[in-house]
């Protein structure tokens, strides 16, 4: 009976597991996964994209740089600003509890120790937040400035 209990957990880990990517596109709310796009001037904007690694999250914080890039008619754009904030909360670890309890002509203790495993509740988030310039014409030649038809090409694969 245990090892069909331990086939069951390990099936449902297995699936919240697959279910937790979320696909590109906009964020439902301001901790949700996907991206925020705030403009601050005609030419200046904060982008920042929820992901599950900070790989991810830089990765499509770029891509959608480049996009408001495109939107708005210019060439390229400039990070002139980034941060970027992780959240590792977790749920599971271990307990210890104790109980009693009395009844008519019995009274009894027990003791409990438990173990937490976090089979999909926990959290592990990124948020990558760029602030942009965007401009038209040659791309400067700086570290920081990107050409944005080339950042389309190289972050639209996962």
């Amino acid at each position: 009976m245990i090892k069909y209990a331990l086939a069951a957990t390990l099936a449902v880990a297995g699936l919240s597991a697959c279910t937790t990517a979320q696909p590109y596109g906009p964020a439902s709310s301001a901790s949700a996964q996907g991206y925020m796009v705030q403009p601050i001037e005609s030419n200046r904007y904060r982008v920042s994209y929820t992901a599950l690694s900070p790989e991810e999250a830089r990765r499509l914080a770029l891509r959608r740089a480049a996009e408001v890039t495109v939107e708005q008619g210019a060439d390229w754009f400039r990070v002139v600003s980034s941060y970027t904030d992780q959240d590792l909360s977790r749920s599971g670890g271990s307990s210890v509890s104790v109980g009693g309890s009395s009844g008519g002509y019995s009274s009894g203790v027990g003791v409990g120790v438990g173990i937490g495993l976090p089979l999909g509740g926990g959290t592990e988030k990124t948020t990558e937040s760029l602030e942009i310039i965007t401009g038209t014409g040659p791309k400067p030649d700086e570290p920081n400035a990107y050409e944005a038809e080339s950042v389309l090409i190289n972050t639209s694969g996962g």
